[in-house]
């Protein structure tokens, strides 16, 4: 948390009209920034519209700090047959060699889409079966700019009676040199006719477009009672370091800060000394101080093995989904 410098007032990246979320930034092959984010017309409601009608585009940027600026649409909707043919969510770009890897999630449900002025929320078929079908895939390419290649399935399905028997989500690769990849991702299982509670599980696989193999019959950190979401790892000298968020806020003492945490083999996690990452009360350049309505999402931006910047999708209003009226993703620098 000292690391962090204030954050530039115009930095990042927001859409006129739209609800942004979930920037991951990466280096192009022509040195620019480019970030991929997922996005959903404002028409709809913040939470949960972004499952009826979430897609990943990308943005771009001379400077990690952005502004950034939209580009394109690259993982549209594609249709309701297809197991991500309706929402694409939780980007997270990464590289192995010279090809671009676009982890991601995504679902389908076989209803029409929602129209502007046609009530949506958690109750909704369409809400109800997008959220059930949520699954962990991968699209690659050898440019930034695409063509970007889907796999028909997903590489993360989910697993009768264990804790993802519901969903997967929320994928968190660290890639190695071999191209093997340890995956953190989000879970929920079946519990009655609704899903359980937030969980992590960890999977790992030889190469990146799989076949993936889940590690743990329990989710990551059951032991310690506690519910995490949103992760990110990275390789480090010692093995494995991730960012996160404190669903409840007992680990870093703020409800929906970050956590802080290393493991050696990507299994066993233990904090870190002082394991706040992050707080959701940010520093501004202009000298304000602020506490956002959601900090979530967190990416960093790793350069030469170190962190660089700390991208978060964050909202305005007192709190929680259903107060924001706008949101963005925003950058922190972090002292070097």
């Amino acid at each position: 948390m000292d690391q962090l410098l204030p954050a530039p007032i115009h930095g990042g990246f927001k859409m006129k009209d739209y609800w942004v979320w979930c920037g991951s930034v990466i280096v192009g092959e022509d040195g620019r920034f480019h970030m991929f984010a997922s996005r959903w017309p404002k028409y709809l409601p913040m939470h949960p519209g972004w499952l009826d009608q979430s897609e990943i585009v990308r943005a771009v940027s001379d400077c990690p700090e952005g502004p950034y600026e939209f580009q394109e649409v690259v993982l549209p909707a594609r249709g309701a047959e297809h197991w991500d043919g309706r929402m694409t969510h939780n980007p997270h770009i990464t590289k192995h060699g010279d090809t671009y890897l676009l982890f991601y999630t995504g679902s389908t449900h076989p209803f029409p889409s929602v129209k502007p002025g046609e009530s949506f929320g958690l109750a909704d078929p369409r809400c109800i079966v997008s959220r059930s079908n949520k699954r962990v895939g991968l699209a690659t390419s050898i440019s930034i700019y695409g063509p970007w290649r889907r796999m028909d399935h997903p590489i993360l399905p989910t697993r009768a009676e264990k804790f993802d028997s519901f969903l997967t989500s929320n994928p968190a690769p660290a890639v190695n040199r071999d191209g093997s990849v340890l995956l953190i991702y989000k879970a929920r299982r079946y519990r009655g006719i609704e899903p359980g509670g937030f969980t992590l599980g960890v999977a790992s696989a030889d190469r990146y477009d799989g076949p993936y193999k889940v590690l743990e019959d329990e989710p990551l950190f059951a032991s310690k009672g506690v519910q995490l979401e949103d992760p990110f790892i990275w390789v480090s000298s010692s093995g494995y370091e991730m960012i996160a968020k404190d669903m409840n806020g007992s680990i870093c003492g703020e409800l929906h800060g970050g956590i802080h945490a290393c493991s050696k083999d990507g299994i066993r996690w233990e904090w870190k000394e002082n394991p706040k990452a992050y707080s959701r009360t940010v520093r501004w350049e202009d000298g304000t101080v602020r506490t956002m309505g959601c900090l979530e999402r967190p990416f960093l931006l790793i350069r030469n093995g170190k962190p660089t910047h700390l991208f978060a999708a964050t909202a305005d209003g007192s709190g929680g989904f259903a107060n924001a009226s706008n949101t963005w993703n925003m950058v922190i620098p972090i002292r070097s």
